[in-house]
């Protein structure tokens, strides 16, 4: 039998539902992990809006849209919410990284013994 790869495309979850199963199967690691990093990344942000750094440049240099840019980078919004928005276009960087790292950190910690093993299902 020949699968179409479109069909497999269809089947593969979206980032969202990635993370959520990745919380589900990690729980409080997988929160907390996420939740570090978004807050390190809208540090980081905020800092750089602040400073001075032209955000918007910066973005179209990434290869960002510009529509895309413009939309989320409002001329004449406060600082911490224009620190927000490009905190916003950053989610499916934060959300890859959360999934990657996550499993490795886990079973990290299992083999220095922070964390127990996984029960085995019967």
């Amino acid at each position: 039998e020949v699968t179409d790869p479109s069909d497999e495309d269809e089947k593969k979850p979206n980032k969202s539902q990635q993370l959520k199963k990745v919380f589900k199967e990690y729980g409080a690691v997988g929160v907390s992990f996420h939740i570090g990093i978004s807050l390190m990344s809208l540090g980081i942000f905020y800092l750089a809006v602040s400073s001075g750094v032209d955000m918007t440049a910066v973005l179209l240099k990434l290869g960002f849209n510009e529509a895309l840019v413009q939309s989320k980078v409002a001329a004449g919004t406060s600082t911490f919410v224009l620190a927000y928005a490009i905190h916003k276009v950053f989610a499916p960087v934060r959300i890859s990284v959360t999934l990657v790292s996550v499993p490795f950190l886990v079973r990290y910690f299992r083999k220095i013994g922070f964390f127990k093993p996984p029960a085995s299902n019967p």
